[in-house]
């Protein structure tokens, strides 16, 4: 049938299929895996909230690896881990060594050995590399600051007090910083310096050849030395000013392919906080990037109860991103440690925190999930209260538990520690890992093309997901009211129930879906 035919298919007709499964959830036969890292999941950590080892009240390095056996379990096949080098934050986005961790966290002896014991399981490991900015106290920036004569002066972006750049607000872009005072003084000089962020941020100057082999040999002592598989790169939208996106986008190509010839299969995600029309450009430098606008779409989606567009907007999407760059990763979240968390805001609602799931899962894409996203942590900023303490198991047996900062919004009043979901077949836990199993043992969810159908059903995303010889029918149901679908004489050989959530069934020759629920039909 030809694409915008079954694009427009208005679901009529009848057809007898066989019965779906009756409990609340169920998966059809067990299939092998077939997912292949970077196109699986991967799952991104605050080290300081994930697992603290020797009771400090911090999570570090050999708590993460004493949760692997977890992280396997779940079914993720890479992780994201936020900034670990020395820095004087809680955050550690302002790095003062670029080559260290932070003694908080452990030792580098510590993060080889929790790299080979990734690699063990298949579970690759990807790094924060804050490349925008250094922290003020940097020792390139203190040179750069006390000697204008210093050789690493022009590592940094400086200009005189009275330059007219230096005057009038910056432009604030939503989720990225709302800072609008762009140039920072430093007392008893006549010198501003640039930190789009904030003044203890400090913008490194990418338009120094040296600073830029710097940065090279930074990526090398990474990928090299600690063994890592690759980068998710901060802020890769402001390198440059916002005046210069194609330095921009140019820098990132350089980038690539000074990291290929130290690894030919590099992976590299990037942060660009945009639409698609502004983060297409950069798949050429950046092969994989975050889809906040599919994120957006998905939130939206699920507190208003209307999902019909959902995969007519990816479907445009990835024909923009495939334009550009046909290899592109599409990197999607729910939410990540600069939103607030997927499950406040949907106000708590679990059903339809398993209807984020089933989306992210079964969209295209290679989802990422944000630590404790599968327990249905919450959190609103500030940020810090986006980034609490993983809750492990009930309090008096939680020995990894971290208590840096006193949680407002994920305690055991709230959300159910993951060793009591691990037991309970209806939890939230439990939903991610069948979804996440059923992803990883289907082609067509990992790489398959999709194909929008629209229903006439405000409440129901509705597609088709086709790799090579596996065809799938998706619909899922995000509204508090159930509904009835005819199916059409073109899908009379999708007999197989590949996955059914929360009673949906097919019965009489059409699909039903009850409130907040999934079904998914193999040909």
């Amino acid at each position: 049938m030809k694409k915008n035919t079954l694009r427009n298919f208005l679901f009529a007709g009848s057809l007898c299929f066989a019965a779906a499964c009756s409990s609340s959830e169920k998966l059809g036969s067990p299939q092998a895996k077939v997912s292949d890292w970077p196109r699986g999941v991967t799952y991104e950590i605050f080290v300081q909230s994930f697992c603290d080892s020797d009771g400090d009240s911090i999570g570090d390095i050999k708590g993460m690896t004493s949760k692997l056996d977890y992280l396997q379990d779940l079914g993720v096949e890479g992780v994201w881990l936020m900034p670990m080098s020395p820095s004087p934050s809680y955050h550690k986005y302002d790095v003062t060594d670029y080559y260290g961790i932070h003694p908080d966290y452990g030792t580098k002896d510590d993060f080889r050995e929790f790299v080979r014991e990734a690699h063990k399981r298949n579970i690759r490991v990807v790094i924060d590399m804050v490349l925008n900015h250094s922290g003020v106290d940097h020792p390139w920036f203190q040179s750069s600051k006390n000697d204008p004569k210093s050789p690493y002066r022009n590592y940094y972006v400086w200009a005189h007090k009275d330059d007219p750049q230096t005057k009038g607000e910056g432009k604030i872009i939503a989720g990225d910083s709302d800072n609008v005072n762009r140039w920072h003084a430093v007392e008893g000089s006549d010198s501003l310096y640039y930190g789009y962020f904030y003044g203890g941020m400090p913008d490194l100057n990418f338009d120094s050849p040296r600073l830029r082999q710097e940065v090279f040999k930074i990526g090398k002592y990474w990928l090299e030395d600690m063994g890592i598989d690759g980068f998710r790169l901060d802020a890769a939208r402001h390198i440059f000013t916002d005046d210069r996106p194609e330095d921009n986008h140019n820098w990132w190509i350089e980038f690539k392919e000074e990291m290929q010839k130290i690894k030919p299969d590099v992976y590299l995600v990037g942060e660009v906080w945009a639409e698609a029309e502004i983060v297409a450009p950069y798949t050429k430098g950046l092969p994989a990037l975050f889809n906040f606008e599919m994120s957006w779409a998905m939130v939206e989606a699920l507190q208003q109860g209307k999902a019909d567009s959902l995969a007519l907007k990816h479907a445009r999407i990835q024909e923009y991103y495939s334009n550009v760059n046909p290899d592109f990763i599409d990197a999607t979240i729910l939410s990540n440690h600069d939103q607030n968390r997927i499950m406040s805001e949907l106000d708590g609602n679990q059903d339809k925190a398993k209807m984020a799931a089933a989306l992210l899962l079964t969209l295209p894409g290679s989802p990422y999930l944000y630590y404790g996203e599968e327990i249905g942590m919450q959190g609103k900023k500030p940020d810090e209260l986006i980034r609490e303490p993983f809750l492990w198991d009930v309090a008096s047996k939680d020995k990894c538990r971290t208590k840096w900062v006193m949680p407002e919004y994920s305690t055991e009043q709230t959300v159910a520690p993951a060793a009591v979901q691990a037991a309970d077949e209806n939890s939230l836990l439990t939903h991610y890992k069948k979804l996440i199993s059923l992803r990883n043992s289907s082609g067509a969810l990992t790489f398959g093309k999709i194909e929008p159908l629209q229903l006439q059903q405000p409440a129901v995303a509705a597609f088709t997901r086709t790799h090579e010889n596996e065809a799938l029918l998706v619909l899922h149901n995000v509204g508090s009211s159930a509904v009835n679908v005819p199916l059409p004489d073109v899908f009379k050989d999708y007999k197989i129930t590949r996955f059914t959530y929360n009673e949906a069934s097919v019965r009489s020759g059409a699909v039903q879906l009850p409130a907040f629920s999934t079904i998914i039909l193999q040909k």
